[in-house]
């Protein structure tokens, strides 16, 4: 099996105009709960053992201000931050004891595209709460836009050590572990955050989940379905600010046996936009959504 430098996708950074309606919306919607405010950031967690998944700053717009990773050990700093320099990318700071309630050592690099990255390491870590269907475990994966799809999935691959492992019309899949994806780069005519999507237990949970937002007044914005790319059960919604979210479950699991496809093999009949055939096409307003949120300058 591959050795992987980044072990997990570990949690993101939002900026909200609205923090509190935004905190609100997590713990009493989507289903997270606040573990730590430090600095004004508001820091939730999902039931598995991450620190937290979703780290909430008050900002002047809705923006990506970072994307958390793990890696495998500390001695990995070195090669991703020489690696990703090569293909581009900046140096923000250099490994450090992180300040933020998380602790352990932290790394942070400004991607080419303008993505803020950062690099954890012996972070802190809950014990995982009993599962339950109708609440998140941890991040699924992150889909970041990008004006060159191919140029982003090779920084991935190059800089940071992913492995590609499809890539359809639209899309580049980048892998960091056995799940089918950890990012996920769409083509776009700008770069920046097209959505964040939580790990459910059971595609159940994405069932209870989406009636749960019902309930509370957000609809389903695109699905329920199932895609191709990964195999997962898919549900998308639009938080109170703007921000493309999806409830999804049942991963593909891989190793490197894989055979990666192309985008001749990803191809749905006239008018299917996933497998089943039941997720009706994406609205115009939630494809805007999902152009709407830039990186943090």
């Amino acid at each position: 099996m591959t050795r992987f430098p980044v072990t997990a996708l570990r949690s993101v950074d939002l900026g909200t105009p609205d923090l509190g309606r935004c905190e609100a919306f997590y713990r009493e919607v989507w289903g997270l709960e606040r573990v730590a405010m430090a600095d004004g950031v508001v820091y939730l967690r999902a039931t598995g053992s991450d620190h937290h998944v979703v780290a909430l700053h008050r900002s002047e717009r809705t923006e990506l201000k970072a994307v958390t990773f793990r890696l495998a050990e500390a001695t990995d700093f070195d090669a991703v931050s020489r690696n990703a320099i090569r293909e581009g990318a900046t140096l923000i700071a250099a490994p450090a004891p992180n300040a933020a309630p998380d602790g352990g050592v932290i790394m942070s690099l400004r991607s080419p595209e303008g993505c803020v990255l950062r690099f954890v390491h012996g972070d802190a870590r809950h014990e995982a709460k009993p599962s339950r269907p109708e609440l998140p475990e941890r991040l699924a994966h992150v889909n970041l836009n990008s004006r060159d799809v191919d140029r982003t999935a090779a920084f991935y691959e190059k800089a940071l050590g992913f492995k590609l492992t499809d890539r359809s019309a639209a899309m580049a899949f980048v892998r960091c572990n056995s799940d089918h994806h950890a990012v996920v780069i769409a083509s776009a005519k700008l770069d920046g955050l097209n959505h964040v999507a939580f790990l459910m237990p059971t595609w159940e949970g994405v069932m209870r989940g989406a009636g749960r937002m019902i309930d509370a007044g957000y609809p389903i914005a695109w699905g329920v379905g199932r895609h191709g790319p990964g195999d997962n059960v898919f549900a998308y919604f639009i938080d109170p600010v703007g921000t493309v979210i999806e409830y999804t479950a049942e991963v593909l699991q891989v190793d490197d046996d894989y055979v990666v496809r192309g985008p001749d093999h990803w191809v749905w009949p006239p008018g299917r936009t996933d497998q089943w055939g039941i997720a009706p096409p994406k609205a115009d307003h939630v494809k805007a959504a999902q152009l709407a949120v830039g990186f943090a300058a």
